[in-house]
């Protein structure tokens, strides 16, 4: 990878109006490259539409975008004006009424790169808990000029499987638009090890202000170093948090000193240990409730 600013655009979205929303992400994302020289800038979980719909999946459906569609043809023409990558997560409309929860990154040539599709919803925005999300199945690495860049969404982010397939891939940066309303230390915890687990660089930007649900998202976007150094760190409201990136992030064991770094969690991994991790489970403890949750090929 090259070296470069990466940018979280940490912003509130006006519930269920996406054109409202894509003007003000396009001032805002003026405002990033300005501002902060970003080259790569990241918006929160289903910024379009604010993260729960409040009203039920047929409706809601006319509101997802279509990929390329209006979100992508209005960041994309501001991408390539500004010369930015950009990742744009909506609500996707798949067949047959199918409703995705979508990233997409563009180029600074205002062309999609890639799309990637929650492959974890949440359990209230799954079908099965009345929710309106059908999960995706697959999570690929982009090459771009910036580096290789993997795309995971809020609630993927608990699973260390999930991103260290990515980083197996040889992502070197993941992004993580979120839309999290759990507290801020498992924020910080699964962010800083899902970076220190896989040394990659961790783009995380969560929502602010409220949902059409009246859920309100607390913000704290922040970008973190292969070592699990925070590089930046918003608060909760809405602003822009931004960092340069080191394409040589794990020569030294910690921040601040010259100690060598002499391992790499990728290269130690001692893969015959793992050979019954790819089967179901579930936790000796319960939660109070379970929700169903169909699998792609279930």
């Amino acid at each position: 990878m090259k070296e470069f600013v990466a940018a979280g655009v940490q912003i509130s979205s006006k519930p269920n109006d996406p054109a409202y929303n894509l003007a003000k992400m396009t001032t805002w994302l003026e405002r990033a490259v300005t501002e902060h020289q970003a080259e790569l800038v990241v918006f929160p979980e289903s910024v379009t539409t604010g993260f729960t719909p409040n009203m039920p999946p047929a409706e809601f459906y006319h509101l997802a975008e279509q990929i390329p569609g209006r979100a992508t043809d209005v960041i994309g023409q501001a991408a390539r004006r500004l010369g930015v990558h950009v990742v744009l997560p909506v609500y996707e409309q798949g067949p047959e009424s199918v409703i995705y929860n979508s990233s997409v990154l563009i180029g600074s040539d205002g062309g999609i790169i890639g799309v990637y599709r929650k492959t974890h919803p949440f359990p209230t925005e799954r079908l099965e808990g009345g929710g309106w999300t059908t999960p995706g199945w697959q999570a690929e690495v982009y090459d771009t000029p910036l580096g290789r860049i993997g795309m995971i969404i809020c609630y993927d982010g608990d699973f260390p499987e999930l991103s260290r397939a990515l980083a197996v891939k040889g992502a070197e940066i993941i992004t993580r638009p979120s839309a999290f309303l759990r507290s801020f230390e498992l924020w910080d915890l699964t962010n800083r090890a899902r970076a220190y687990d896989n040394h990659c660089y961790v783009v995380a930007v969560n929502a602010v202000g409220p949902d059409a649900a009246n859920n309100y998202y607390a913000g704290h976007s922040m970008i973190v170093s292969p070592i699990a150094h925070k590089l930046g760190q918003a608060r909760g409201t809405e602003e822009i948090v931004a960092a340069r990136l080191d394409p040589d992030p794990i020569r030294y064991v910690s921040y601040g000193t010259r100690s060598p770094m002499i391992f790499d969690h990728l290269e130690d991994r001692n893969l015959a240990a793992y050979r019954d991790i790819l089967r179901p489970a579930k936790s000796p403890f319960e939660p109070s409730r379970r929700i169903p949750y169909k699998k792609p090929g279930e």
